[in-house]
């Protein structure tokens, strides 16, 4: 495009001077001490007739970030922590004034707290203002947990086709913990029991935590913390948490158990007579703590069966797409093993391991993983082994992953990633390894430089085997904005990574300023924004170009429109086919494209989203529009059904496309629920079910019934159905 130089120029000047703006960028966190008890509470939920904790004097003092940000909380919280030999005990009393208004939307483990009244907290065990754990809870005692690496933050995936923020948050990580609310004409209130072996910290006396709380009040969108935020930010910046002094930390004992057994039978319809399989597996897993800091994981004969199938998704471009990972087990601690640019060059990619190219499960024969820290140092080695797949010709391999990454004072780290494939047997010597250093250079509270450089060693090529980005961030008050440049050599080749393209040249920049309205209005704040990126193959060919004009309007009802428009270049340099009928032919595609976005508050019973592009594509029209609709009832039942269609009209042909997803929910109680996924994809033709029952016990174990099946064009496929129980002994109790 010919203005983007001269547009990728003047972001980079805004940049620059927002880099070194660094005045007044300093707020001062609040602290608070532990208290040491002798016995715990009883964890009901009765905070307020506990004889334990009226013996604490609490914390108050919830600031708000919106709709008011800066203003005290519209209502009270009452906070307390206190420690004994074993576990930590948080509680909270949230006050309301109209308890009748306080509104709950799910009751399943791990369910989003977002669009409920919740509290939640942060710990940052290191006091390394970078990592940490997370717990929170809704009136009806869900439990919430998650792990925090480098303040949450990922990268955003944001190709044509695909969209969502990777990395830095770990919802998947579950512990073994307690907790329980109740609701009273004063509000409500919750408990906390936390067993210190669930988490990681170093041990001492005077010890110092970073810890900050949320409260969500839902009924007027308020979002309140303890210790003060700026707009931009979240829970997870830990750099501006708060202080919890006074800890007096013995080493725990620390050793789990967790076997499993399975039985499963499958049905090929696809054939006669049809190919029915029965088998059944065992497996285990163990945990054992080093030290507090250090965890020894081992898995033998690795199983996933009451993990979620990945959504369906439509190829419209020449490039890869993205299916993100979803089992637990490379999902905990992932953060740590996160380096490059994830869902663009994603230097590690654990779906590597245990899945096919197309897809198919290899068996996992098992491995390990050693994760933790060591003074400032992040330690992490991971190695695994796959089994063969004779029917299908493939070879078990290989992996061995070792990553350090030193933090620094000042939200600033450096680390290292080695990554190694090999095959296994005589007839499979494949091997392919990658290496890499990364960092993070932070700059007050307000910026940050952040980059890698990478190579890959793969047999019989010499040169070109490079990657490397570096990144500028200024995020402050009412700012955003990055630039930024990718480049991926023409033979850089990470087999146990993910590429969204090869061999490219990236430039990119983004400025976004948030304008808060006075309290009087009806809109909480107008978003402006403005972004550009460019790939250029090492040619010196453009092969796509996007700028984005957009302002996002936003009500403090929690209803949202974005206006946008985007002007784009693809340039294709060789024909490629976009459907097994339409054949796209290498060229230059200047368009233009307006976009629309539309959602209500997610917190209401009943909430849509829409989003709608219309414009050029590939010389000719697209006509893509999206909608959800979801339906809530109480904190039981929740839907989602969703409908992604796609008119293509080109001058080599016209097509459409349509992949409808319906997700529904059941939860019996927080630990027993009913759930399906039911997909249809019109490239294939086909319908997929996911129908999975879980009777949930600790850290996310206990009685696992799944049903899958395939269909296409309404004839039945494939048939699965699996029952698993996995159970977990604590051995040092």
């Amino acid at each position: 495009m010919k203005y983007s130089r001269l547009i990728l120029l003047a972001l980079f000047v805004f940049t620059q001077q927002s880099l070194f703006a660094q005045k007044n960028t300093d707020i001062s966190a609040p602290s608070m001490s532990a208290s040491t008890i002798a016995q715990g509470p009883i964890i009901d939920g009765d905070v307020l007739n506990d004889v334990i904790w009226s013996t604490i004097a609490p914390q108050d003092g919830m600031t708000q970030v919106r709709p008011n940000a800066g203003q005290a909380s519209s209502e009270r919280t009452e906070i307390r922590i206190a420690f004994d030999d074993h576990t930590m005990y948080v509680s909270a009393i949230c006050y309301d004034s109209n308890p009748s208004g306080i509104v709950v939307t799910d009751a399943r483990r791990d369910g989003d707290l977002s669009a409920t009244d919740a509290f939640i907290m942060i710990m940052d065990t290191y006091h390394d203002s970078q990592n940490g754990f997370v717990f929170g809870t809704n009136v009806v005692g869900t439990q919430y947990d998650a792990q925090i690496d480098n303040e949450g933050v990922g990268n955003q995936n944001n190709n044509r086709q695909q969209g969502g923020t990777i990395g830095g948050f770990n919802l998947n990580w579950d512990a073994s913990w307690e907790v329980a609310s109740l609701v009273g004409e004063f509000g409500w209130s919750c408990e906390f029991a936390i067993p210190l072996k669930t988490i990681r910290f170093s041990p001492g006396e005077n010890q110092t935590w970073g810890i900050n709380f949320q409260r969500n009040i839902t009924k007027t969108n308020e979002l309140t913390y303890w210790a003060p935020l700026p707009i931009n930010f979240n829970l997870y910046r830990l750099s501006l948490a708060g202080d919890l002094t006074g800890l007096n930390l013995k080493k725990p004992g620390n050793l789990k158990l967790i076997p499993y057994a399975l039985v499963n039978r499958s049905i090929d319809h696809t054939s006669e007579p049809n190919i029915s399989d029965n088998n059944a597996e065992v497996g285990i897993d163990l945990k054992y703590s080093i030290t507090p800091s250090m965890t020894l994981d081992v898995t033998y004969n690795t199983d996933f069966a009451q993990v979620e199938v990945d959504d369906q998704q439509v190829n419209l471009d020449r490039f890869s797409l993205f299916f993100p990972e979803k089992r637990p087990f490379f999902l905990e601690n992932a953060g740590l093993f996160s380096v490059g640019s994830p869902g663009e060059v994603d230097l590690f990619f654990s779906r590597r391991i245990g899945i096919a190219e197309n897809g198919q499960q290899v068996p996992i024969v098992g491995g390990a993983r050693l994760s933790g820290r060591i003074n400032q140092t992040d330690i992490g080695v991971l190695s695994m082994i796959t089994d063969d797949v004779p029917e299908s010709g493939l070879k078990g391999d290989a992996f061995t992953l070792a990553r350090g990454n030193h933090n620094f004072n000042g939200r600033s780290n450096l680390g290292g990633i080695f990554i190694n494939k090999s095959g296994l047997g005589d007839d499979n010597d494949v091997s392919n390894s990658t290496f890499a250093v990364d960092g993070k250079y932070g700059i007050g509270n307000a910026a940050s430089i952040t980059g890698f450089v990478a190579g890959t060693n793969s047999p019989d090529v010499d040169s070109d085997q490079y990657a490397y980005q570096f990144k500028a961030n200024y995020d402050w008050k009412n700012w955003i904005s990055y630039i930024g440049y990718t480049e991926v050599g023409e033979n850089f080749n990470p087999e146990v990574g993910f590429l969204f393209r090869q061999a490219f040249k990236k430039s990119e920049a983004l400025i976004l300023y948030k304008y808060r309205l006075p309290e009087s209005s009806p809109f909480l704040e107008f978003r402006p924004h403005i972004s550009y990126r460019s790939y250029y193959n090492h040619q010196g060919f453009q092969e796509t170009s996007f700028l984005h004009i957009d302002n996002h309007f936003e009500w403090k009802s929690g209803t949202e429109v974005h206006t946008g428009v985007n002007f784009t270049t693809e340039g294709v340099v060789q024909d490629f086919a976009i459907t097994s009928e339409v054949t796209v032919t290498a060229g230059i595609y200047d368009h233009a494209e307006a976009q629309f976005v539309f959602f209500t508050n997610q917190n209401k019973p009943i909430s849509i989203s829409t989003r709608h592009v219309l414009g050029g594509f590939f010389g000719g029209k697209r006509y893509a529009n999206s909608g959800t609709f979801r339906l809530r009832i109480g904190d039981k039942f929740s839907s989602e059904l969703s409908l992604a269609h796609n008119d293509i009209r080109l001058p080599v042909g016209n097509f459409t496309t349509n992949v409808f997803r319906s997700r529904l929910s059941y939860s019996f109680t927080p630990s027993i629920f009913l759930q399906g996924l039911i997909q249809y994809n019109s490239v294939s033709s086909q319908w997929s079910s996911n129908i999975r029952f879980g009777w949930l016990k600790q850290s996310n174990t206990g009685l696992f019934l799944v049903y899958n099946e395939t269909r296409e064009d309404s004839f039945l496929d494939n048939q699965s159905f699996t029952l698993k129980y996995s159970v977990l002994f604590d051995v040092l109790k």
